[in-house]
């Protein structure tokens, strides 16, 4: 009888952990993702997938990186900067509705994200000057 109690006791104890360290990792990291989320991601308005993706190419070209990988079916382009640290961008463009296109830039200091609003504000910037010049200039 006292080895049953023990088991239940262990359970119980066991199963309350498990239920006090999901709730708190959902209350804890579902705001700070839909931040991050905000943070990462721009709706530009354009359907030319191809025209946007030469557009980020050459935004993050002109802020000092090397591209890594890029691939028109997927609508990503990775690329890295090296300048006494490294930094990682992959951004990915996809269709948003029938006249918009979701960019969403994720970028990464060696292997940790980086939470840096700062980052994201400078690519998004000047990726919205040459999606502007872009846009303009063939018209």
């Amino acid at each position: 009888m006292k080895k049953i109690s023990i088991i239940l006791l262990v359970l119980l104890s066991m199963l309350a952990g498990c239920q006090t360290a999901q709730k708190n990792i959902l209350d804890s990291d579902g705001e700070s993702q839909v931040k991050k989320r905000a943070m990462q991601t721009r709706y530009y308005d354009t359907v030319d997938k191809k025209e946007t993706l030469q557009t980020i190419i050459a935004t993050l070209q002109d802020l000092g990186f090397v591209m890594d990988k890029a691939s028109y079916d997927m609508g990503s382009v990775s690329a890295t900067k090296l300048d006494g640290y490294r930094i990682r961008m992959t951004v990915v463009a996809t269709p948003r509705g029938g006249s918009q296109m979701t960019i969403r830039a994720n970028a990464q200091y060696n292997i940790e994200p980086i939470t840096d609003p700062v980052i994201y504000q400078q690519f998004f910037d000047a990726l919205s000057k040459a999606m502007f010049l872009t846009a303009h200039t063939e018209e």
